[in-house]
Protein backbone atom coordinates (compact mmCIF):
# COMPACT_ATOMS: atom_id res chain seq x y z
CA UNK A 1 0.00 0.00 0.00
CA UNK A 2 1.86 2.69 -0.94
CA UNK A 3 1.68 5.92 1.56
CA UNK A 4 -0.87 8.51 0.58
CA UNK A 5 -2.41 11.19 2.38
CA UNK A 6 -5.80 8.82 2.67
CA UNK A 7 -4.25 6.19 3.85
CA UNK A 8 -4.40 5.42 7.71
CA UNK A 9 -1.90 3.50 8.52
CA UNK A 10 0.43 2.84 5.93
CA UNK A 11 2.17 0.09 4.16
CA UNK A 12 0.07 -1.88 6.83
CA UNK A 13 -1.41 -5.78 6.63
CA UNK A 14 -5.55 -5.07 6.02
CA UNK A 15 -5.65 -6.38 10.03
CA UNK A 16 -3.40 -3.39 10.88
CA UNK A 17 -4.83 -0.50 8.58
CA UNK A 18 -7.88 0.32 10.56
CA UNK A 19 -5.60 2.03 12.97
CA UNK A 20 -7.11 0.25 16.10
CA UNK A 21 -4.22 0.52 18.91
CA UNK A 22 -4.14 -3.20 18.65
CA UNK A 23 -4.83 -5.65 16.19
CA UNK A 24 -7.36 -8.61 17.61
CA UNK A 25 -7.58 -10.18 14.40
CA UNK A 26 -5.64 -13.08 12.92
CA UNK A 27 -3.06 -11.74 10.58
CA UNK A 28 -1.25 -14.37 8.14
CA UNK A 29 1.79 -13.13 8.45
CA UNK A 30 4.91 -14.93 6.28
CA UNK A 31 7.66 -13.55 7.24
CA UNK A 32 9.55 -12.18 10.25
CA UNK A 33 11.72 -9.28 10.10
CA UNK A 34 14.48 -8.84 12.44
CA UNK A 35 15.75 -5.06 12.60
CA UNK A 36 18.47 -4.44 14.09
CA UNK A 37 20.80 -0.68 14.73
CA UNK A 38 23.62 -2.32 12.42
CA UNK A 39 27.50 -1.86 13.50
CA UNK A 40 30.75 -2.05 12.00
CA UNK A 41 33.23 -5.58 11.61
CA UNK A 42 36.19 -3.77 10.73
CA UNK A 43 38.24 -0.77 11.20
CA UNK A 44 37.46 0.13 8.07
CA UNK A 45 34.28 0.27 8.34
CA UNK A 46 34.05 2.30 11.52
CA UNK A 47 33.97 6.07 9.76
CA UNK A 48 31.22 4.44 6.77
CA UNK A 49 29.41 3.23 9.73
CA UNK A 50 29.13 6.04 11.70
CA UNK A 51 28.54 8.30 8.83
CA UNK A 52 25.38 6.38 8.15
CA UNK A 53 24.19 6.67 11.65
CA UNK A 54 24.80 10.68 11.75
CA UNK A 55 23.59 11.02 7.97
CA UNK A 56 21.74 14.49 7.69
CA UNK A 57 23.27 15.96 10.16
CA UNK A 58 26.56 17.44 8.97
CA UNK A 59 29.19 15.85 11.51
CA UNK A 60 32.89 15.78 10.08
CA UNK A 61 34.84 12.69 10.12
CA UNK A 62 36.92 14.17 12.89
CA UNK A 63 34.31 15.16 15.34
CA UNK A 64 33.39 10.72 14.18
CA UNK A 65 36.49 10.21 14.96
CA UNK A 66 36.06 10.77 18.89
CA UNK A 67 33.37 8.43 19.25
CA UNK A 68 35.31 5.64 16.87
CA UNK A 69 37.77 5.21 19.38
CA UNK A 70 35.47 3.03 21.21
CA UNK A 71 34.57 0.74 18.22
CA UNK A 72 39.22 1.39 17.78
CA UNK A 73 39.19 -0.01 21.25
CA UNK A 74 37.11 -4.32 19.80
CA UNK A 75 39.53 -3.94 16.80
CA UNK A 76 36.65 -2.07 15.13
CA UNK A 77 34.20 -4.60 15.71
CA UNK A 78 30.31 -3.89 17.15
CA UNK A 79 29.17 -7.42 18.50
CA UNK A 80 26.11 -6.51 17.85
CA UNK A 81 25.83 -7.86 14.38
CA UNK A 82 27.54 -11.05 15.75
CA UNK A 83 24.67 -11.25 18.23
CA UNK A 84 21.69 -10.87 15.65
CA UNK A 85 23.12 -13.55 13.81
CA UNK A 86 22.71 -15.52 17.09
CA UNK A 87 19.54 -14.61 17.95
CA UNK A 88 18.55 -15.06 14.22
CA UNK A 89 18.68 -18.79 14.69
CA UNK A 90 17.74 -18.80 18.03
CA UNK A 91 14.16 -17.78 16.90
CA UNK A 92 14.25 -19.97 14.26
CA UNK A 93 14.58 -22.64 15.90
CA UNK A 94 11.99 -21.95 18.78
CA UNK A 95 9.58 -21.01 15.76
CA UNK A 96 10.66 -24.67 14.31
CA UNK A 97 9.79 -25.71 17.79
CA UNK A 98 6.63 -24.49 18.10
CA UNK A 99 5.47 -25.83 14.44
CA UNK A 100 5.27 -22.07 12.93
CA UNK A 101 6.43 -21.83 9.54
CA UNK A 102 7.89 -18.68 9.01
CA UNK A 103 11.35 -17.66 7.67
CA UNK A 104 13.56 -15.08 9.55
CA UNK A 105 14.91 -11.87 7.38
CA UNK A 106 17.52 -9.86 9.33
CA UNK A 107 18.23 -6.40 7.96
CA UNK A 108 19.99 -3.41 9.62
CA UNK A 109 19.21 0.35 9.49
CA UNK A 110 23.19 1.59 9.57
CA UNK A 111 25.59 -1.19 7.86
CA UNK A 112 24.71 -4.46 6.09
CA UNK A 113 22.85 -6.37 5.64
CA UNK A 114 20.51 -3.38 4.98
CA UNK A 115 17.15 -3.65 5.62
CA UNK A 116 16.48 -2.60 1.22
CA UNK A 117 18.31 -5.84 1.08
CA UNK A 118 16.62 -7.83 2.73
CA UNK A 119 13.29 -6.61 2.06
CA UNK A 120 14.01 -7.45 -1.49
CA UNK A 121 15.07 -10.66 -0.65
CA UNK A 122 11.81 -11.18 1.23
CA UNK A 123 9.50 -10.09 -1.76
CA UNK A 124 11.34 -12.50 -4.32
CA UNK A 125 10.65 -15.29 -2.14
CA UNK A 126 7.05 -14.47 -2.22
CA UNK A 127 6.96 -13.02 1.52
CA UNK A 128 5.22 -10.00 1.44
CA UNK A 129 2.83 -9.84 4.77
CA UNK A 130 6.23 -9.16 7.05
CA UNK A 131 6.33 -8.68 11.07
CA UNK A 132 8.62 -6.91 12.56
CA UNK A 133 10.90 -6.94 15.24
CA UNK A 134 12.79 -3.83 16.45
CA UNK A 135 15.47 -4.54 18.59
CA UNK A 136 14.77 -2.10 20.95
CA UNK A 137 12.17 -2.26 23.40
CA UNK A 138 10.71 0.98 24.64
CA UNK A 139 8.88 4.11 22.86
CA UNK A 140 11.17 7.15 21.53
CA UNK A 141 12.19 8.46 18.44
CA UNK A 142 15.23 6.42 18.21
CA UNK A 143 14.12 3.23 19.70
CA UNK A 144 10.37 3.03 17.81
CA UNK A 145 9.73 5.65 15.21
CA UNK A 146 12.73 5.85 13.31
CA UNK A 147 12.35 1.91 12.55
CA UNK A 148 8.90 2.70 11.23
CA UNK A 149 10.37 5.65 9.17
CA UNK A 150 13.34 3.97 7.67
CA UNK A 151 10.18 0.47 6.80
CA UNK A 152 8.60 3.47 5.41
CA UNK A 153 11.65 4.53 3.80
CA UNK A 154 13.01 0.75 1.80
CA UNK A 155 9.28 0.46 0.86
CA UNK A 156 9.34 3.53 -1.08
CA UNK A 157 13.20 3.54 -2.19
CA UNK A 158 12.09 -0.05 -3.56
CA UNK A 159 9.09 0.55 -5.20
CA UNK A 160 7.28 -2.37 -2.90
CA UNK A 161 5.09 -0.13 -1.13
CA UNK A 162 2.10 -1.59 -2.80
CA UNK A 163 3.18 -5.01 -2.23
CA UNK A 164 4.66 -5.71 0.68
CA UNK A 165 2.93 -4.79 4.02
CA UNK A 166 5.11 -4.66 7.43
CA UNK A 167 3.33 -4.40 10.85
CA UNK A 168 5.88 -3.79 13.89
CA UNK A 169 5.79 -5.67 16.76
CA UNK A 170 4.56 -3.70 20.01
CA UNK A 171 6.84 -2.32 22.71
CA UNK A 172 8.35 -5.45 24.76
CA UNK A 173 9.54 -3.41 27.53
CA UNK A 174 7.45 -4.67 30.52
CA UNK A 175 7.02 -8.60 28.73
CA UNK A 176 8.23 -10.83 31.06
CA UNK A 177 10.55 -12.49 28.51
CA UNK A 178 12.49 -9.31 28.57
CA UNK A 179 12.44 -8.90 32.31
CA UNK A 180 13.46 -12.09 33.46
CA UNK A 181 17.21 -11.49 32.80
CA UNK A 182 17.44 -8.12 34.90
CA UNK A 183 15.20 -9.30 38.07
CA UNK A 184 17.50 -12.38 37.49
CA UNK A 185 20.85 -10.43 37.61
CA UNK A 186 19.88 -7.97 40.70
CA UNK A 187 18.67 -10.29 42.60
CA UNK A 188 22.04 -12.42 42.61
CA UNK A 189 24.22 -9.15 42.42
CA UNK A 190 22.51 -8.33 45.74
CA UNK A 191 22.93 -12.03 47.00
CA UNK A 192 25.95 -11.74 46.40
CA UNK A 193 27.13 -8.32 47.93
CA UNK A 194 24.93 -9.60 51.25
CA UNK A 195 27.43 -12.84 51.19
CA UNK A 196 30.08 -10.69 51.28
CA UNK A 197 29.47 -8.62 54.38
CA UNK A 198 27.90 -5.54 52.82
CA UNK A 199 24.86 -4.46 54.43
CA UNK A 200 21.75 -3.97 52.31
CA UNK A 201 21.99 -0.20 53.21
CA UNK A 202 25.58 0.25 51.90
CA UNK A 203 24.47 -0.98 48.23
CA UNK A 204 23.31 0.88 45.13
CA UNK A 205 21.48 -0.11 42.50
CA UNK A 206 21.95 1.63 38.95
CA UNK A 207 19.28 0.62 36.36
CA UNK A 208 21.08 2.06 33.15
CA UNK A 209 19.50 2.82 29.99
CA UNK A 210 20.49 4.85 26.78
CA UNK A 211 20.17 8.86 27.55
CA UNK A 212 18.25 10.83 24.40
CA UNK A 213 17.53 14.32 24.15
CA UNK A 214 15.03 15.92 26.34
CA UNK A 215 12.57 16.70 23.63
CA UNK A 216 12.68 13.49 22.40
CA UNK A 217 12.03 11.96 25.86
CA UNK A 218 8.81 14.60 26.16
CA UNK A 219 7.48 13.62 23.42
CA UNK A 220 7.90 9.67 23.49
CA UNK A 221 5.06 7.65 23.57
CA UNK A 222 0.87 8.33 22.63
CA UNK A 223 0.04 11.97 23.08
CA UNK A 224 -3.17 11.66 24.66
CA UNK A 225 -1.44 9.57 28.05
CA UNK A 226 0.34 11.57 30.41
CA UNK A 227 3.41 9.98 31.22
CA UNK A 228 5.08 12.37 33.26
CA UNK A 229 8.45 14.04 33.09
CA UNK A 230 10.70 11.90 30.19
CA UNK A 231 7.80 10.76 28.70
CA UNK A 232 7.00 7.16 28.18
CA UNK A 233 10.36 6.32 27.62
CA UNK A 234 12.03 7.50 31.20
CA UNK A 235 7.88 6.39 32.70
CA UNK A 236 8.40 2.82 30.78
CA UNK A 237 12.18 2.78 32.48
CA UNK A 238 11.25 3.65 35.94
CA UNK A 239 8.52 1.35 35.85
CA UNK A 240 10.70 -1.76 35.04
CA UNK A 241 13.38 -0.65 37.51
CA UNK A 242 10.37 -0.84 39.76
CA UNK A 243 9.07 -4.13 39.37
CA UNK A 244 12.23 -5.69 39.07
CA UNK A 245 13.03 -3.80 42.93
CA UNK A 246 9.95 -5.05 44.64
CA UNK A 247 10.63 -8.68 43.21
CA UNK A 248 14.19 -8.72 44.42
CA UNK A 249 12.81 -7.52 47.35
CA UNK A 250 10.05 -9.69 48.31
CA UNK A 251 12.60 -13.10 47.20
CA UNK A 252 15.81 -12.22 48.79
CA UNK A 253 15.42 -11.56 52.76
CA UNK A 254 16.47 -8.22 53.95
CA UNK A 255 16.88 -5.87 51.34
CA UNK A 256 14.41 -3.69 52.48
CA UNK A 257 16.98 -0.82 52.82
CA UNK A 258 18.74 -1.35 49.04
CA UNK A 259 18.53 1.73 47.43
CA UNK A 260 17.99 2.03 43.44
CA UNK A 261 17.42 5.22 40.87
CA UNK A 262 17.60 5.10 36.94
CA UNK A 263 20.37 6.93 34.93
CA UNK A 264 21.72 7.30 32.01
CA UNK A 265 24.71 7.09 29.68
CA UNK A 266 25.85 7.45 26.36
CA UNK A 267 25.19 10.67 25.37
CA UNK A 268 26.13 12.45 22.03
CA UNK A 269 24.74 15.42 21.56
CA UNK A 270 26.15 19.17 21.83
CA UNK A 271 26.47 20.27 25.33
CA UNK A 272 24.12 22.99 24.47
CA UNK A 273 21.78 20.90 23.91
CA UNK A 274 19.47 19.06 27.13
CA UNK A 275 19.63 15.40 27.60
CA UNK A 276 18.44 13.13 29.82
CA UNK A 277 20.30 12.89 33.35
CA UNK A 278 21.98 12.17 35.75
CA UNK A 279 24.42 10.01 33.88
CA UNK A 280 25.81 6.71 35.25
CA UNK A 281 29.44 7.80 36.16
CA UNK A 282 28.87 11.24 37.42
CA UNK A 283 25.94 9.28 40.38
CA UNK A 284 28.72 5.92 40.98
CA UNK A 285 31.50 9.22 41.89
CA UNK A 286 28.70 10.46 44.11
CA UNK A 287 28.14 6.93 45.70
CA UNK A 288 30.59 7.27 48.75
CA UNK A 289 29.60 10.43 50.32
CA UNK A 290 26.22 8.68 50.67
CA UNK A 291 28.00 5.59 52.69
CA UNK A 292 27.61 3.33 49.73
CA UNK A 293 29.87 0.77 49.34
CA UNK A 294 28.83 -1.28 46.59
CA UNK A 295 27.06 -0.49 43.29
CA UNK A 296 25.69 -2.83 40.51
CA UNK A 297 24.48 -1.58 37.35
CA UNK A 298 21.36 -2.48 35.39
CA UNK A 299 21.40 -1.98 31.46
CA UNK A 300 18.04 -2.29 32.16
CA UNK A 301 17.72 -0.22 28.35
CA UNK A 302 19.65 -2.44 26.27
CA UNK A 303 18.36 -6.22 24.58
CA UNK A 304 22.34 -7.56 24.53
CA UNK A 305 25.64 -6.57 25.26
CA UNK A 306 26.55 -4.24 22.40
CA UNK A 307 29.18 -1.13 22.70
CA UNK A 308 26.79 0.82 24.93
CA UNK A 309 27.18 -1.95 27.27
CA UNK A 310 30.69 -2.72 26.84
CA UNK A 311 32.40 0.24 26.67
CA UNK A 312 29.99 2.86 28.91
CA UNK A 313 29.45 0.43 31.64
CA UNK A 314 32.11 -2.73 31.63
CA UNK A 315 34.79 -0.12 30.49
CA UNK A 316 34.18 3.43 31.52
CA UNK A 317 31.62 2.96 34.94
CA UNK A 318 33.38 -0.19 36.41
CA UNK A 319 36.65 2.40 35.84
CA UNK A 320 34.31 5.02 37.98
CA UNK A 321 33.05 2.77 40.48
CA UNK A 322 37.18 1.68 40.82
CA UNK A 323 38.22 5.02 41.22
CA UNK A 324 35.34 5.57 43.97
CA UNK A 325 36.24 2.45 45.77
CA UNK A 326 33.50 0.91 45.69
CA UNK A 327 32.53 -3.01 45.04
CA UNK A 328 30.93 -3.22 41.29
CA UNK A 329 29.17 -6.06 39.15
CA UNK A 330 27.09 -5.41 35.48
CA UNK A 331 23.88 -7.52 35.90
CA UNK A 332 23.43 -9.61 32.62
CA UNK A 333 21.18 -8.33 29.15
CA UNK A 334 18.35 -10.41 28.03
CA UNK A 335 20.72 -11.90 25.16
CA UNK A 336 20.06 -15.07 23.44
CA UNK A 337 18.46 -16.59 26.80
CA UNK A 338 16.06 -19.39 26.15
CA UNK A 339 13.37 -17.51 28.16
CA UNK A 340 13.93 -14.24 26.06
CA UNK A 341 13.92 -15.99 22.69
CA UNK A 342 10.57 -17.13 24.03
CA UNK A 343 9.70 -14.30 24.70
CA UNK A 344 9.98 -12.97 21.52
CA UNK A 345 8.10 -15.51 19.76
CA UNK A 346 4.86 -15.03 22.32
CA UNK A 347 4.82 -11.50 21.19
CA UNK A 348 4.85 -13.48 17.14
CA UNK A 349 1.98 -15.72 18.23
CA UNK A 350 0.10 -12.45 19.64
CA UNK A 351 -0.12 -11.20 15.85
CA UNK A 352 -0.70 -14.49 14.24
CA UNK A 353 -3.30 -14.92 16.68
CA UNK A 354 -5.10 -11.56 16.79
CA UNK A 355 -5.06 -11.58 20.82
CA UNK A 356 -6.81 -9.34 22.90
CA UNK A 357 -4.79 -6.94 24.62
CA UNK A 358 -6.42 -7.95 28.19
CA UNK A 359 -5.12 -11.53 27.60
CA UNK A 360 -0.90 -10.21 26.71
CA UNK A 361 1.27 -10.61 29.49
CA UNK A 362 3.13 -7.63 31.25
CA UNK A 363 4.55 -7.27 34.47
CA UNK A 364 3.98 -2.96 35.08
CA UNK A 365 0.42 -1.25 34.71
CA UNK A 366 1.37 1.17 32.00
CA UNK A 367 -0.78 1.92 29.24
CA UNK A 368 0.38 2.68 25.94
CA UNK A 369 2.02 -0.99 24.25
CA UNK A 370 0.03 -0.29 20.89
CA UNK A 371 0.19 -2.68 18.31
CA UNK A 372 -0.58 0.34 15.70
CA UNK A 373 1.22 3.58 16.79
CA UNK A 374 -0.66 6.35 17.54
CA UNK A 375 -0.45 9.82 15.42
CA UNK A 376 2.55 11.81 16.18
CA UNK A 377 3.69 10.08 18.78
CA UNK A 378 7.80 9.71 19.25
CA UNK A 379 8.24 12.85 17.22
CA UNK A 380 11.48 14.13 16.46
CA UNK A 381 11.94 17.85 16.99
CA UNK A 382 14.55 18.41 15.01
CA UNK A 383 13.74 16.55 11.78
CA UNK A 384 9.91 16.54 12.25
CA UNK A 385 7.18 13.92 10.58
CA UNK A 386 8.66 11.71 8.11
CA UNK A 387 6.50 8.91 6.87
CA UNK A 388 6.03 6.02 8.87
CA UNK A 389 5.37 2.64 8.52
CA UNK A 390 2.90 0.65 11.47
CA UNK A 391 1.47 3.83 12.88
CA UNK A 392 -1.27 6.46 12.15
CA UNK A 393 0.26 9.12 10.07
CA UNK A 394 1.59 11.46 10.61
Amino acid sequence: MTATASNIVPFASAAAASGEPYVTTPVAYDGILLAGFGGPEGQDDVIPFLRNVTRGRGIPDERLEEVAHHYRHFGGVSPINGQNRVLKTALEDELRRRGIDLPVYWGNRNWSPYLEEVVTTAAEDGNTTLLAFATSAYSSFSSCRQYREDFARVLEDTKLGDTVTIDKIRPFYDHPGFVDAFETGVREAVETFLADGIAAADIEILFSTHSIPTADAERSGARDIEWGEGGAYAAQHLAVAAWVMDRVRQTVPGTEDVAWQLVYQSRSGPASQPWLEPDVCDVIGELPAKGRKAVAVVPVGFMSDHMEVLWDLDTEAAEAADEAGLAFTRTPTPGVSPTFVAGIVDLIEERLQGRPNAERPHVTDLPGAFDVCRPGCCENIRAGFKPAASGIAP
